[in-house]
C-alpha cells in the first residue's frame, strides 16, 4: 500500500457517543491510526483516547494535542501512564501551546509559550520513563515528583507546533512532531530543516493532518471544504490554494497522500469532510491499495 502510516482524526464536532463505533469501524478497514482532538469548550483529549483505545484491539490512538497550559505536567504524564501500561505500544501523546485566546478565555495564558512547552514535554516524558523529577523552570515547577506506576513503554510524546521556533522546540525536546492541516509536500523540507537545528535525530517522527474529502465531483469536494480551507489559509497566513488537502477522486487522494509520504511524512492523518466519512476513508484506502 505504501510506507505512510494512515490515520483518521474524529472530528471535534463529531458526537463524543459515536466514537466506540466510529474506532472499531475504521479499525476494520485496517487503518493504523485514530486520532482525537482536544479543543476547548469539545472532547477531553484523554478521555476521548481511553474510550477509542477501549474499543478497539490494535489501533494507535494518538491525542491531538493537549494544551500545556490546561495541564499539569504531573497530572498528564499519570493519565498517559494509565492509558500506555494498559494498552502498551498503542499510544501517542501530542502536547501543544493550545490557541492563545482561548488560554486567556480560562487564565491560564503562559508568560513564555515556549519555555512552557518545552518544561512540559521534558517533564512529561522523564516522568513516564519513572524518573523523579526536580524542575525549578520558568513555567513548571516539580518538586522531586516521581510515577509510581510509570510507563512500561513509554508513548511517544509529539509537539503540535507551527511556527520556526516551535519547531525547533520540538526537535530538541519531543519525540516527534504533528503538523496542523494545509501544510504540503512543498513545506516539509523548511519543516524538516527546522526541527534538525533544535536537534532532532532520523528517529524523530512527522505526523501531518491533512484535510480530505473524497468525490468525484470535483465543484462539491471544493465546496465541501472550502470553508475549513480559507479559514486555515488565513491561520497560516497564506492564501487560499496553498493550503494542501487530500482530495477528489480516490485515486487523486491516493496520490497526495503519497505525495506527503515521498516528502518526508512518517504518518498522514485525514480530517475528512462530508458524507459517509468511513466511506470516503474506506475508498482512499483501496486506492492506496490498487
Amino acid at each position: 500500500m505504501t510506507n505512510v502510516r494512515i490515520g483518521v482524526m474524529y472530528d471535534r464536532d463529531w458526537l463524543p457517543e459515536g466514537l466506540p463505533g466510529f474506532a472499531r469501524e475504521v479499525e476494520a478497514l485496517g487503518v493504523d491510526d485514530l486520532w482525537v482532538v482536544e479543543d476547548l469548550g469539545w472532547n477531553g483529549g484523554v478521555s476521548a483516547a481511553a474510550i477509542a483505545l477501549g474499543a478497539t484491539e490494535r489501533l494507535r490512538v494518538g491525542i491531538g494535542i493537549a494544551p500545556a497550559p490546561l495541564r499539569s505536567p504531573a497530572l498528564l504524564a499519570m493519565e498517559l501512564a494509565t492509558l500506555a501500561r494498559v494498552f502498551p505500544g498503542r499510544l501517542v501523546a501530542g502536547i501543544g501551546h493550545g490557541v492563545q485566546e482561548w488560554m486567556a478565555s480560562v487564565g491560564v495564558a503562559a508568560k513564555s509559550p515556549l519555555a512552557l512547552l518545552e518544561e512540559t514535554i521534558t517533564s512529561v516524558r522523564a516522568l513516564l520513563r519513572g524518573e523523579k523529577v526536580e524542575l525549578e523552570g520558568r513555567e513548571v515547577h516539580l518538586d522531586g515528583v516521581q510515577l509510581v506506576h510509570p510507563a512500561t513503554e513509554p508513548p511517544p510524546v509529539v509537539a503540535g507546533v507551527v511556527r520556526p521556533r516551535s519547531l525547533e522546540l520540538s526537535g530538541r525536546a519531543a519525540d516527534g512532531t504533528l503538523l496542523a492541516e494545509g501544510n504540503g509536500p512543498d513545506d516539509l523540507a523548511d519543516i524538516r530543516a527546522s526541527i534538525r537545528k533544535g536537534g532532532a535525530g532520523a528517529d524523530h517522527s512527522l505526523t501531518v493532518y491533512a484535510y480530505c474529502s473524497v468525490g468525484d465531483d470535483a465543484e462539491q469536494v471544493a465546496r465541501t471544504l472550502r470553508p475549513a480551507v480559507e479559514g486555515q489559509a488565513g491561520w497560516l497566513g497564506r492564501p487560499p490554494e496553498q493550503v494542501f488537502t487530500v482530495s477528489g477522486r480516490a485515486a487523486e487522494a491516493a496520490e497526495s497522500l503519497r505525495a506527503l509520504g515521498a516528502a518526508g511524512a512518517d504518518t498522514v492523518v485525514l480530517r475528512i469532510y462530508g458524507p459517509e466519512p468511513v466511506r470516503q476513508l474506506g475508498a482512499v484506502l483501496d486506492a492506496l491499495a490498487r
